[in-house]
């Protein structure tokens, strides 16, 4: 090998070409660590009714090391995403000393029974609400559809004194409404909004369903429905 002078120079100019590049690889990480990117400036967007200026100073002071180039923000982003309200946090760099996070709050459409909120999406998340909200019940796998059930009933009952204080889906997807005057409605499984709206344009049209103190309607009739009175003298 040692006599073949142009593989030689070939071998020296691919090693002297690696110094160059771990050099400026060097220069380049050394200068990026300095502290002469410092991030001045962290800017929180959103519409935020339930994330306080604590809770993000506190995330800020104990997550957000290094400079405007080399913090890392994967980390932040999974920092501020342990804020009981945040659904969705983005965050990215602006040039030249901000770090912008966006965040998503959840909006808590009711109780998931008294283990934790759902939000509008119909998923789970865990925060502290002293909103009056409704309660849900049903299967593990039925959060969505309970959500989106209730948005469904919900709009129906909106210009009416029917308001859904808990709302039940069974094992069987059999439909059940509590309201807040204490007056529940059975829906059964089938064609649960078409039996809902019949019944809501009869409460409407008719003075002696509105008017009456009926505790209990049962609408899986295919052709009406039936109501319960209180018992005499109750």
């Amino acid at each position: 090998m040692w006599d073949r002078p142009t593989l030689l120079n070939w071998i020296a100019n691919l090693l002297f070409s690696l110094a160059v590049v771990m050099l400026l690889y060097a220069m380049l990480f050394v200068v990026l660590h300095l502290p002469i990117f410092p991030v001045k400036q962290v800017q929180v967007e959103g519409n935020l009714d339930h994330v306080n200026h604590e809770q993000i100073q506190l995330i800020v002071s104990k997550y957000l090391k290094g400079n405007f180039y080399t913090l890392d923000l994967q980390r932040t982003r999974a920092a501020f995403e342990k804020l009981p309200w945040a659904r969705k946090v983005s965050v990215r760099r602006q040039w030249p000393d901000t770090i912008v996070v966006q965040i998503e709050e959840h909006q808590a459409l009711g109780r998931w029974g008294g283990v934790a909120l759902v939000n509008r999406h119909g998923e789970l998340f865990q925060a502290a609400s002293d909103e009056q909200l409704p309660t849900f019940y049903g299967p593990g796998d039925a959060i969505k559809e309970v959500a989106q059930g209730y948005a469904s009933f919900a709009q129906m009952l909106v210009d009416t004194p029917l308001q859904i204080q808990q709302l039940s889906l069974s094992s069987r997807r059999a439909w059940e409404i509590k309201t807040v005057d204490g007056r529940q409605m059975m829906l059964g499984r089938e064609a649960a909004k078409q039996r809902l709206q019949q019944f809501v344009s009869a409460y409407r049209q008719q003075a002696s369903i509105a008017e009456s103190d009926w505790r209990y309607a049962d609408l899986r009739y295919p052709n009406g429905f039936a109501l319960r009175m209180p018992r005499s003298g109750a």
